[in-house]
């Protein structure tokens, strides 16, 4: 203990030793050790946690460490590093307490590698987080860090790793980055030095570059420019406080539009994020409500909601009855899959061939895309959760000459295109409103277009939703309760009435659908997550998340097309969920919170 102790000491951060000596001064020996004792680890999203001092939160010395262990490995992994280089972006958190910025960790992140003469392409401004991976892909780097905590609450930061191939990174990357971490904890000479950044030749500011090269590469993506310029629809955007504004009205110049409107308490950046409860656009109308209010007044019938780095995307839209509807990533998806094949067939060289065009969803996320590549001939691909599995799947598909349209995860994440191989919300929002802006030459709102993939292709209808649970030993006995359900090793073939059809367990890599029961998506050992399909044709899946504390449900009533009672199969769906809920959860015997509303 004292050793680590004394490691913190060696931050030249005033503010976080302050809080380490506050703690030592006041007794407080079992929050040191849990700040102290443990070191944070690679999730879905990389290294995610509070801002404050502590090896297990986002600070200078963690971001040193590492990035000391990220150019030990890199080192060893890329002969020509020095050549290459290494690319750094970040956003607009902060926090005063700590002392911590995103701007001001990526400077640190920057000095480390420029001390050991390695180039750094250091974004001068705050820039959304695929314009990381972008970046990493157009400049050849070996790899790149994006400083953000994406959607999360005011208090985190994070620190997200992509490799070369413009992906997030995978196993055996993040463990092996982990170990070259633990071995250099002491901060080398010229680690602190952030003065390099204004000094050193070998930085260089990609900033316009790569907006540039972005912006044209987004041309790839439009197919109604002339149309877009004569629209009459008007849109709101907001960018949550964060990074976005700029980017998105850029977008829109190059597809043809007019500016949409942004909301002016949100479009500039705020790390309290002070107009909203949490700066998350998927939890719904609560916080698009400065942005659905300005939309009624200016008569606009569709709002875009980037979050705060801006690679996720909200949609609501004004429908007759003076209502909003707030889409959920899966029906958003349902669109963005029907838009981009419908664009694909229209555009498409005569040689093209559909057996050779792929589209990817995680495995949590609607099953809607594999009902349309059944029916219309493409090939559909499900991942584990997490961008990065979609990621290094679309970089091995198109080096074997496959053509990818379109990827999502249900959490709002999207991807038009392979310009970039990350979830994208500046691309997303532009490819909404050329959407919205041709359906409405038909007299067709995007309500309406979702109806139509729905009735073409089947009904999907699902539901996700949350609990928190602070205790990971709870979390691990709920989970293992469910693998030895009836007796030991036997896993539950009810849950309640329902008769369940095969249960796929990726923790522990079984899959009763398989002949060799084993699961054909990797073993995911540091995470929980277990799928049951019932024989009614429902999917669901219970898994813990990967950047907050909490146990996530996801549910999805798969239709045919001949079923089209939607309050019949919502309402199946709804008796489901409650068992699935009130038999494997045990909320109130495991004390867990519901998701406040």
């Amino acid at each position: 203990m004292y050793l680590k102790l004394e490691a913190t000491q060696m931050s030249s951060n005033p503010k976080t030793k302050e809080q380490i000596e506050n703690l030592l001064r006041n007794g407080m020996n079992k929050e040191l050790r849990d700040r102290l004792c443990c070191r944070m680890t690679f999730g879905t999203a990389g290294l995610r946690s509070a801002m404050g001092a502590g090896f297990c939160y986002i600070n200078d010395l963690t971001v040193i460490q590492s990035t000391q262990g990220m150019y030990k490995y890199l080192e060893r992994c890329f002969s020509d590093f020095k050549q290459r280089g290494f690319v750094v972006g970040y956003d607009t958190r902060g926090q005063v307490t700590s002392s911590c910025s995103s701007q001001r960790l990526a400077k640190l992140t920057a000095a480390v590698l420029l001390a050991k003469d390695v180039p750094v392409y250091l974004f001068s401004r705050y820039v959304p987080t695929p314009f990381v991976p972008y970046a990493v892909q157009e400049l050849k780097a070996v790899a790149g860090v994006m400083i953000t905590a994406s959607h999360n609450r005011k208090e985190d930061n994070g620190y997200k790793v992509y490799w070369e191939t413009g992906a997030q990174i995978t196993s055996p990357h993040d463990k092996e980055i982990l170990k070259c971490i633990e071995e250099c904890v002491e901060p080398w000479n010229g680690s602190w030095n952030d003065n390099l950044v204004d000094t050193s030749p070998l930085k260089r500011d990609p900033l316009q570059d790569i907006c540039r090269r972005y912006m044209e590469d987004l041309k790839k993506i439009c197919f109604h420019r002339e149309l877009n310029s004569k629209t009459t629809l008007k849109f709101v955007h907001t960018s949550f406080h964060g990074v976005g504004h700029d980017y998105v009205q850029l977008a829109f110049q190059v597809f043809g539009f007019k500016p949409p409107i942004p909301v002016p308490e949100q479009k500039d950046p705020d790390p309290d994020f002070s107009t909203v409860k949490c700066p998350n656009p998927e939890e719904g109308e609560s916080v698009l409500e400065l942005s659905l209010r300005l939309a009624e007044r200016e008569n606009a019938r569709v709002v875009l909601a980037t979050d705060p780095d801006a690679d996720r995307l909200a949609v609501a839209e004004l429908q007759e009855n003076g209502h909003w509807k707030v889409f959920t990533g899966n029906e958003l998806a349902a669109l963005f899959g029907w838009w981009m094949f419908d664009c694909w067939k229209k555009n498409k060289s005569r040689n093209a061939d559909v057996k050779n065009v792929y589209m990817l969803a995680t495995t949590v996320s609607s099953k809607i895309l594999k009902a349309i590549a059944l029916e219309e001939g493409f090939h559909f691909e499900e991942t584990l959760p997490g961008f990065k599995w979609i990621g290094c799947r679309i970089k091995d598909l198109l080096e074997n000459g496959k053509e990818v349209l379109f990827a999502f995860e249900e959490s709002i994440g999207f991807l038009c295109g392979t310009s970039v191989l990350d979830k994208d919300g500046v691309s997303a929002a532009v490819v909404v409103a050329e959407m919205a802006a041709y359906l409405e030459t038909l007299n067709i709102t995007l309500k309406q277009q979702l109806t139509k993939v729905y009735e073409k292709y089947g009904y999907h209808i699902s539901k996700t939703s949350y609990f928190l649970c602070y205790d990971p030993i709870t979390i691990k006995s709920i989970f293992e309760r469910i693998r030895n359900f009836d007796s030991p090793k036997e896993y539950p073939k009810f849950c309640g009435t329902f008769a369940i059809l095969h249960i796929r367990d990726v923790t522990t890599g079984y899959d009763s659908s398989q002949p060799n029961k084993k699961s054909v998506l990797p073993v995911s050992k540091n995470s929980q997550m277990i799928t049951f399909t019932f024989q009614n044709g429902c999917v669901a899946t219970l898994r813990t998340s990967g950047t907050e504390p909490k146990i996530k449900y996801y549910a999805e009533m798969c239709a045919s097309p001949e079923q089209s009672d939607t309050a019949l199969l919502e309402e199946e769906l709804k008796k489901l969920i409650e068992a699935l809920i009130e038999n494997f959860l045990e909320p109130s015997k495991n004390g867990l919170i519901w998701r406040s509303v």
